[in-house]
């Protein structure tokens, strides 16, 4: 079992940067791939990026590509979203998701455990 807590979310202006944090339970943690997904009001949950257990692979949804970055501290058990350049559009609640599987998921039903999320709001 694996429990996840969000932070780091807030109100920033357009342009602005904020970097999320993601700690997990457990001692296993390394053994677990870690994606950051987002669900903006009325929409359904989207991928935003994906980490892999070592951190030497990543993957990005076309959206946050160049402006978010995805890293993680296996020693700290926590998992990063630096989110830079940041846009109305980028408002969302964000989550955190730990998966046990091999490799990056991009999908939401691979993943196995959720945290309950953290608050982002970008102003026009």
């Amino acid at each position: 079992q694996v429990q996840l807590v969000e932070s780091g979310g807030g109100l920033v202006q357009a342009g602005g940067s904020l970097r999320l944090s993601c700690v997990a339970s457990g001692r296993t943690f390394s053994r677990y791939a870690m994606g950051w997904f987002r669900r903006a009001p009325g929409k359904e949950r989207e991928f935003v990026a994906a980490i892999s257990w070592s951190g030497a692979n990543t993957d990005y949804a076309d959206s946050v590509k160049g402006r978010f970055t995805i890293s993680r501290d296996n020693a700290k058990n926590t998992v990063y979203l630096q989110m830079n350049s940041l846009k109305p559009e980028d408002t969302a609640v964000y989550y955190c998701a730990a998966d046990r599987g091999i490799g990056i998921q991009i999908m939401v039903h691979e993943y196995d455990y959720w945290g309950q999320g953290t608050q982002v709001t970008v102003s026009s």
